[in-house]
């Protein structure tokens, strides 16, 4: 029991040196938001996103090298996973844009993640076969790692199906209230117009013949 409650300690703290950016923000209507890293030469960069909430679920995604070429773009687009390999040193940015949408803003998740996290401290220089407790260690990593990206994933889809439900009960709130009132002045009119059938408008003149 010790040795696992050591196990996770070891591991949790070693989930802290990866480098990256995991963040939710809030898209404003006609805005362009861009976040820059700076990263070395041949690392492997993971750009991960969705769009949560607001309008049709999409977002204009750029990201740009540090001359300024395009290294992944896409238009519209509601969720999508890059992952590439840096041609060269220098800032990259990663810019999200709204600037097509007039009215609705949007929450968008992204996760940038920079670098191969290690399991293990030195595992590059790991001559030996490792022991019975580092390949545990490393199984838990593996498996933390995979438990964290379900319940991310599970946190989001969760996210975006509460704010659906929530717009199509606002939705159905105000098609029954529109119904009704619609329902009520037809029910108004119907009864003016059998009443006004009904009413004999005729004058009656009385005097004496002639």
């Amino acid at each position: 029991m010790v040795f696992w409650i050591w196990a996770l300690l070891i591991v949790f703290l070693k989930t802290n040196f990866i480098s990256g950016i995991e963040l939710t923000f809030e898209l404003y209507d006609n805005a362009r938001d861009c976040f820059y890293e700076v990263i070395e030469k041949n690392i492997s960069v993971t750009l991960e996103y969705q769009v949560v909430t607001g309008g049709q679920y999409d977002v204009d995604v750029v990201l740009e090298g540090p001359n300024g070429d395009s290294v992944y773009q896409q238009y519209k687009s509601q969720f999508d996973s890059h992952t590439f390999v840096t041609a060269e040193t220098g800032s990259y940015a990663v810019c999200f844009s709204n600037e097509f949408s007039t009215f609705s803003h949007k929450v968008v998740y992204m996760d940038f993640i920079v670098g191969e996290e290690k399991p293990l401290p030195n595992i590059d220089q790991h001559i030996t076969v490792m022991t019975l407790m580092e390949s545990s260690l490393m199984e838990i990593h593996q498996k933390l790692n995979t438990m964290n990206d379900f319940q991310t994933h599970h946190r989001l889809r969760e996210a975006t199906s509460r704010k659906r439900a929530e717009d199509l009960n606002q939705t159905v709130f105000w098609w029954c209230l529109t119904e009704t009132f619609v329902i009520l002045i037809t029910m108004v009119g119907q009864v003016l117009i059998v009443k006004n059938f009904f009413s004999d408008t005729r004058t009656v003149h009385y005097g004496r013949k002639c």
